[in-house]
């Protein structure tokens, strides 16, 4: 094997309903993640963002290295060789952590939610703009309605007067941020995928992101009690387990099948949202959050259309023997 070789990836059999199941346990455990992480920023001690990313990345470490241990690739599952590359993935992923759990602390868990989708929108700008891919009218489309939403989400806390509102404001600006990082994210991701194994991936994105995180020590980490101390241990454990379920879910079954489960986390955040944090959906953001979700389901029901014309016309060009 060349050094700039890429490293082959360990097939698995397809299992749809295996995929589907793993992705819906994926977004469970995501979504206990995000209540856990809202929970500590909301406690007494208010534990700083920088703090919650490297307790869910250092903690995350080691159910990844039992993970890749039991597929038995320890000795190429950790391989690189873009270290750059998930350098800068690392960096712009532990921006959208920090942000994502900064904004945990400012807006109920439901908006916040409704406006992370908008990621895989401007993952559809960010694609055609640095990596050229081709958007066709259909997709731009769905990303403007998709975006339309987000604004409708958006608006009620766009607006000033009142000490809520500027956290609010604040809360809004963080959110979106966060939602375009994620974005970026993907971009280096979709690069990195081409060349590295997905372990490498998981496991350099978790190291990056805490050596990262102890950069903000100096901006105020708090001594945590016992009950808290638990909490960001569960935390990373459960950042680690959501990780390796959703890797599972793209392993057994095609994106396009397992990806629009990812809107089960709505139902969820609304349901812990209203029964741990006292926070009620407004007509206003459920508007806008279907908005979102139906753009989202449209552009994966549209490249799955695509994709098997592409297969079918793949096997019209291949000789028949």
């Amino acid at each position: 094997m060349t050094p700039n070789a890429p490293i082959p990836q360990i097939p698995a059999p397809p299992s749809p309903l295996r995929g589907v199941i793993f992705k819906c346990c994926s977004v469970v455990v995501f979504t206990l993640m995000a209540t856990l992480i809202k929970a500590t920023s909301e406690s007494g001690l208010g534990v700083p963002p920088g703090q919650q990313v490297f307790f869910r990345s250092f903690f995350a470490i080691p159910v990844i290295l039992i993970w890749i241990g039991w597929r038995r690739e320890l000795a190429v599952g950790l391989r690189t060789h873009r270290p750059i590359g998930h350098f800068y993935r690392g960096l712009v992923g532990t921006a959208a952590m920090g942000l994502g759990f900064w904004a945990l602390s400012l807006l109920p868990l439901p908006e916040v939610t409704a406006i992370g989708y908008a990621a895989p929108l401007l993952t559809v700008i960010f694609a055609a703009m640095f990596l050229n891919e081709e958007v066709r009218l259909f997709r731009m489309g769905m990303v403007a309605l998709g975006l339309m939403g987000v604004v409708i989400v958006l608006s009620p806390r766009l607006s000033t007067g009142t000490d809520m509102s500027y956290k609010e404001t604040l809360g809004a600006v963080v959110t979106l941020a966060g939602a375009s990082c994620t974005a970026m994210a993907m971009i280096f991701v979709r690069k990195l995928v081409q060349e590295e194994r997905t372990s490498a991936i998981v496991f350099w994105f978790s190291v990056t992101s805490t050596l990262l995180s102890l950069l903000t020590l100096p901006f105020g980490w708090v001594m945590p009690d016992a009950k808290t101390a638990v909490l960001l241990v569960t935390i990373g454990l459960l950042g680690g387990l959501g990780q390796i379920l959703l890797t599972s879910a793209y392993r057994y079954a095609d994106a396009s099948l397992v990806a629009p489960f990812e809107y089960v986390s709505m139902l969820l955040a609304i349901v812990i949202g209203w029964t741990i944090f006292s926070e009620a959906p407004t007509a206003t953001m459920l508007a806008g959050a279907a908005l979102i979700m139906a753009a989202g389901i449209l552009i994966i029901w549209r490249e799955r259309q695509l994709g098997l014309e592409r297969s079918r016309q793949r096997k019209a060009m291949t000789p028949q023997g």
